[in-house]
């Protein structure tokens, strides 16, 4: 048989290519990250997107490629090293322990290993062939899911130290015509401000120096659309988090080919790492998922991974809680905390939280200069002590939790003052105060038995205590270890070492005291992230209470994040009615920050109502596939809808978001999504307030077809600002 110069040229190349390249593909249930060799054994990531049905066409995908340089063909390094042939951002930059900073990566092997229903771990090796350095590569996929989850270690095999200058967690790459970058900027109570960005060509970066708090001005998180901006239901894009509770980096490099090479991981500002010989780091975890159907389907695989794998007890239950602080501030003592557990029970809540302002003596906790560190109860505040409101609370008929900030310090305290050498300051220099106060060395094993113990002690002696909100409200100044001074470390170790330590804290913590709810709280949502989820049952999304500023805050943080970890509290910040900010409240993990005897006799009414209503749709919010139905960004009014895994109930929210005359929020009805067609439901309003009866037909029956097709007018309008609508099948 014949065959024309350039069909026998690609035989020749595909049984050369046979012999010599080793394909790699990582699957989950719809798609595929695939990695493959090139004939110097250098690893590439060849191919991202719709699983093939064909496992075996994935190795013809190189013969696809054409660049007109030598350096462009390995623009797609799976894991980038510095120093040699590359000439793009770095994912790994070393300096060995003879002083050169040269680093190669070659394949040396693979495998892969079932670890349960739907879960797989494929590891990669990699050798440099001059060094004694190796980085294995992890990619756990979750194929229900549709997610990915992706780690580095770096071993050094010399005789002696290196210091890691970067070390990634992952070395992503994508081609497609264009790339669109959603991401986030914000401060205190200003959290999650959205920008969308077109990628040009160069670097643009995400990132955080702060230390602690390390969210405070922009999260690492980031949703990357391909080809086009997406929307909520169309578009290819992928949805990320970063799990570290640190100084993070993340960096898009659009090359001169039009591909997208995505490096995330820590820090590398001031954060040289010294390896040991024999010594292997560990990076966090940058977990994403992926959809051609839009943001919304990438979201709901997100929070569905983060419920069955990740949120400390995501698919359980959550408390309804009072908490005092916008009751009392720092003003209050037993006698008036107990007063407020009446309140508690009146309003149908499961527990009641003492907030900020129960410690310290010598400098008591009466405001935020002092006291910080010191944490036995304030004798006359409390001089019966913690144990007695817990009593007080059972008797009450409702459950204690406590507030903490174990990691911060006043240096108006004793803990200051016995312990300086246990405080990140940096002795040569005046110290500079976050919130008036300064950060724990957690980098110090004897620091790390003090915040460990400083909980352990509150449960050892008042074991009933049900939960605790533990705040993180300082970012770290003038960044210097005394314990790592002494252990002739490098003072650039802190920043990894600070999160290491905190991260040792809360496995001891969790050891312990496996079930204990916990509320991540840090100011606001200064420290959200995947990895701290793995410890904590929700967390707090912003101080700004105020329900209109709330819309927007729930709104971006739900992309990420489910409903069952985001706490909402109503309080007295804002000047609409308590039914307002009881709606949105409700959506996601509700909560009061209320004097109870404050309210109106109707005030009252519809709270108790709402606690009640809220029991019974909360597993729906809690555990249903979150559809976003109306951008308050676009329109006058925002509507989000949870629909429960049988597609027998859903609860949509909807708000009005201005007090401008409007007729675009009441017109039109608003399509509803991810019911079943076939079957007939009925919609009812609830949490209408007293005197204020419903517009809604509850003896209606309608198709899902019909409601995802046509849809439902919730009526809303400057009289009827927040409408909560209840859909249930007809059976």
């Amino acid at each position: 048989m014949k065959y024309s110069l350039p069909l026998l040229f690609l035989l020749l190349t595909t049984s050369i290519f046979s012999q010599s390249i080793t394909t790699i593909p990582i699957e989950t249930r719809d798609f595929a990250l695939v990695l493959q060799t090139d004939q110097a054994e250098r690893l590439g990531t060849v191919y991202f997107g719709k699983k093939l049905s064909n496992a075996g066409e994935y190795a013809g995908i190189f013969l696809q490629e054409r660049h007109v340089d030598g350096n462009a063909g390995i623009y797609h390094s799976a894991y980038t090293p510095s120093g040699s042939w590359n000439l793009m951002e770095p994912a790994l930059s070393i300096t060995h322990a003879d002083g050169h900073v040269s680093t190669e990566l070659k394949y040396v092997s693979h495998r892969s290993e079932k670890l349960g229903e739907g879960i797989a771990l494929t590891t990669v090796l990699l050798r440099d062939p001059v060094y004694a350095t190796e980085v294995t590569l992890f990619y756990k996929t979750y194929a229900r899911e549709n997610t990915f989850e992706q780690w580095t270690t770096i071993k050094n095999g010399e005789k002696q130290a290196v210091t890691l200058e970067k070390y990634a967690s992952a070395n992503l790459f994508f081609t497609a015509n264009d790339y669109w970058l959603r991401h986030y900027h914000g401060v205190w109570a200003h959290e999650m401000k959205p920008e969308t960005t077109r990628l040009p060509f160069g670097i643009h970066t995400l990132d955080s120096k702060l230390g602690a708090r390390a969210n405070l001005f922009q999260p690492p998180t980031f949703i990357l659309s391909f080809d086009e901006a997406a929307s909520e239901n169309s578009g290819k894009v992928l949805l990320a988090n970063l799990g570290w509770s640190g100084n993070f980096k993340i960096d898009f490099e659009k090359d001169s080919y039009n591909g997208l090479r995505v490096i995330a991981g820590i820090n590398p500002a001031a954060s040289a790492y010294q390896l040991d010989a024999g010594k292997e780091f560990k990076t966090p975890s940058l977990i994403y998922t992926y959809s051609e159907n839009g943001i919304g389907e990438a979201s709901r695989n997100m929070h569905r991974w983060a419920r069955n794998h990740r949120l400390m007890d995501g698919n359980g239950s959550r408390m309804t809680l009072l908490n005092n602080w916008e009751a009392t501030y720092f003003d209050f003592d037993e006698n008036k905390i107990v007063g407020l557990f009446a309140g508690a029970k009146k309003l149908g809540v499961d527990m009641f939280l003492l907030d900020d302002g129960w410690f310290a003596n010598k400098y008591p906790r009466n405001g935020d200069a002092a006291g910080l560190g010191d944490w036995q109860e304030n004798r006359k505040k409390l001089p019966s002590g913690i144990g007695y409101l817990v009593r007080e609370a059972t008797k009450a008929g409702i459950k204690f939790g406590i507030w903490v900030e174990p990691e911060m310090v006043n240096p108006k305290s004793e803990l200051y003052e016995q312990h300086l050498d246990w405080v990140i300051r940096e002795p040569q220099r005046p110290e500079h105060y976050f919130r008036n106060q300064l950060v724990l060395d957690l980098s110090n094993p004897e620091v790390q038995d003090h915040v460990f113990g400083v909980l352990d002690n509150i449960f050892t002696k008042n074991p009933e205590v049900a939960y605790v909100k533990w705040d993180c409200n300082a970012v770290i100044y003038n960044a210097f270890s005394p314990y790592l001074e002494r252990k002739k470390l490098p003072q650039t170790q802190l920043y990894v070492d600070y999160v290491k330590g905190l991260y040792s804290v809360l496995d001891r913590l969790r050891a312990k005291y496996p079930k204990v709810p916990m509320m991540l709280c840090s100011g606001g949502g200064g420290r959200v992230d995947y990895e701290a989820l793995r410890y904590f049952t929700e967390f707090w999304l912003s101080d700004d209470t105020d329900p209109l500023e709330r819309v927007f805050i729930q709104w971006e943080y739900s992309y990420f994040y489910p409903m069952i970890a985001s706490c909402n509290h109503i309080t007295d910040w804002s000047k609409v009615g308590i039914k307002y900010r009881t709606d949105v409240a409700m959506m996601g993990k509700m909560g009061y920050d209320i004097v109870v005897d404050h309210l109106t006799p109707d005030e009252l009414a519809f709270s108790q109502q709402a606690v009640k209503n809220y029991n019974s749709i909360s597993d729906v919010v809690w555990h249903g596939d979150c559809y976003r139905l109306s951008d308050p960004w676009e329109r006058p009014y925002a509507s989000v809808l949870l629909v429960d895994a049988k597609k027998e109930r859903a609860v949509s929210f909807n708000y009005v978001i201005t007090n401008r005359f409007e007729f675009s929020y009441s017109t039109a009805p608003i399509k509803l999504e991810g019911l079943d067609p076939a079957k007939k439901y009925r919609v009812r309003e609830i949490n209408t307030y007293p005197g204020a009866p419903s517009t809604i037909d509850e003896k209606a029956e309608y198709s899902g077809q019909f409601l995802m097709n046509v849809g439902i007018n919730p009526d809303m309008s400057l009289k009827r600002m927040s409408v909560i609508l209840e859909i249930n099948e007809v059976k």
